[in-house]
């Protein structure tokens, strides 16, 4: 149901036209049964009016049925393009720590496999419903030939649905705990990726990882698989024995107990064999159908979640040029929980920035450098105290255009292959220009704002990621060890020349940096201790 109400959601007036059409398919196909099952009975009969009755029967069915399947193919992609682009637009509209929490894991998992699933058996949906109609209207005629036969015929098919609709229950359960272990499976597959060196440098920890972590989810993921898969099977060959029970009923049984006319059971012994294929086609997907339905409920859960952490935008309200006089912390903190210390707090922490300085920010690792620049740039909001912008005081509907006041180059920085939403006319020759300051002009070129490579040494990729924040030009910068990975040559270059141009461009630089032989160079210097300020 609740695929259908997806669909609905989405144009529930293709969905109407689909089913008038399907219904006709439906019907269409009953009197094409009726037709034959006269035709057989009274060769007599069976003249050039009912010849061309059942061509133009023929050519109808045929027409609705393509007709139906299309709506709903087309409404059916249109459904799936619509949940990408939404659940794209509120995960980027997530704070940033409640994304953290939920993990990449979940969110990778919910956006490739589970939107698959769903994209599977919603491809399904067409045929299901045209299938339907055709059943549909085939009991109908049922029905017409005889009551008390069509009654018995439906009292066989009702305890088979519920003996079905038990099995598929279970694989339901099956499959929503394979789903889960899915979540785990993709958070493993990361920490090979992620932790190759260290898997390969250590053969007890590559042998724990594989034998308990690992295996123990892989295990458990293939069992919950099988079983589902296994119940699958024994309820689509159940549903084919369907068939010859019924057809033993009517043949065997039924006349046992009252007088049944040779056509009357001819006609319902070629119509129900006709069904055969249609009802065999449904059940046979019911199980891809409780695997969309349980990557729909997944998505729900995720959406819901993003929706009920989203962030109010208001991009446009400000100009990103706007920074005229200072930015201040005031008793701002920020809590969180880590696995090797636990509550992490960081402040309460006073701080304000005017334009045109150069501060760095110092201290020893843990010390809550990285989650003070998140919270100086918007990304973290502060669990108490505020940031004032310009003698205002910042609140939730104006981050997001307080956020474009910054370029920020991360320790754990993305690279983009293109120079996205940098409007210049002149885009690649400045950049091809700012490659020359970055002694990157012989590895790297800049076509339609297209980066011709990436595949470069670390210390390279930072250059580029510099690259972005030059062509961003923005009032302010951050910089997160980003001399780290440079050779010694441009480290020099990094702090003496990059830096104290962009301060006196009138920019206001801040970097956090371990080296303190650069010290001197800034206009200030922020200390952290254990997520205190200190002197």
């Amino acid at each position: 149901m609740n695929l259908i109400t997806f669909l609905l959601r989405s144009s529930w007036i293709t969905v109407a036209i689909a089913i008038v059409t399907g219904g006709l398919s439906g019907a269409g196909s009953a009197m094409l049964i009726a037709s034959i099952n006269a035709a057989i009975s009274n060769p007599n009969q069976a003249t050039n009016q009912l010849l061309a009755s059942f061509v133009g029967l023929a050519i109808l069915t045929l027409i609705s049925g393509i007709g139906s399947q299309i709506l709903l193919a087309r409404l059916s992609q249109q459904a799936i393009y619509k949940m990408r682009l939404q659940l794209s637009h509120r995960i980027l509209a997530c704070p940033l720590r409640s994304l953290e929490e939920l993990g990449a894991n979940r969110l990778l998992a919910t956006l490739t496999d589970d939107i698959q699933a769903i994209s599977n058996t919603v491809l399904n949906i067409p045929f299901i419903c045209v299938n339907g109609a055709l059943v549909i209207g085939c009991l109908g005629y049922l029905a017409w030939l005889s009551w008390g036969v069509f009654l018995t015929t439906l009292v066989v098919i009702g305890i088979a649905i519920v003996i079905i609709q038990l099995m598929l229950n279970h694989v339901y359960t099956l499959l929503r705990l394979a789903r889960d272990q899915q979540d785990l499976l993709l958070k493993h597959f990361r920490s090979i990726t992620d932790g190759i060196k260290e898997l390969k440098l250590h053969t007890s920890r590559r042998a724990a990882f594989l034998d308990e972590d690992f295996q123990a989810t892989a295990a458990a993921f293939r069992d919950y698989e099988i079983r589902a898969e296994s119940i699958a099977a024994v309820t689509l060959n159940f549903s084919s024995l369907l068939f010859f029970g019924i057809l033993g009923v009517l043949v065997f049984g039924l006349p046992q107990f009252t007088s049944v006319t040779t056509p009357v059971l001819s006609a319902y012994a070629l119509t129900i064999t006709y069904l055969a294929r249609p009802i065999e086609s449904i059940i046979g997907v019911l199980p891809g159908l409780s695997r969309g339905g349980v990557a729909l409920k997944k998505i729900e859960e995720l959406g819901l979640s993003l929706a009920t952490h989203a962030e109010s935008s208001n991009a446009t309200a400000l100009s990103p040029q706007s920074f005229q006089h200072q930015i201040e912390l005031i008793d701002v903190t920020h809590t969180y929980h880590t696995e090797q210390e636990g509550q992490f707090t960081l402040g309460p922490i006073n701080l304000s920035f005017q334009p045109g300085e150069l501060v760095f920010i110092v201290g020893g690792n843990g010390s809550g450098k990285s989650t003070l620049a998140k919270l100086i740039v918007g990304l973290y909001a502060p669990d108490s105290g505020e940031i004032g912008w310009d003698g205002r005081r910042l609140t939730e509907r104006d981050r997001d255009s307080y956020r474009q006041l910054f370029s920020a180059v991360f320790s754990d920085f993305y690279l983009f292959e293109r120079l996205l939403g940098i409007q210049l006319k002149n885009l690649d020759d400045q950049a091809q220009q700012y490659l020359q300051r970055l002694q990157l002009e012989h590895k790297v070129r800049v076509n339609e704002g297209m980066l011709s490579t990436m595949e470069l040494s670390q210390g390279q990729r930072k250059r580029l990621a510099l690259l972005t924040a030059y062509l961003e030009d923005r009032p302010i910068y951050l910089f997160d060890e980003w001399a780290s990975d440079q050779d010694p040559l441009f480290r020099e270059i990094f702090y003496k020349q990059i830096l104290l141009e962009l301060k006196q461009r009138g920019k206001t630089v801040l970097a956090i940096s371990h080296d303190d032989r650069y010290f001197h160079l800034a206009d200030r210097l922020i200390k952290l201790e254990y997520g205190q300020r200190v002197a």
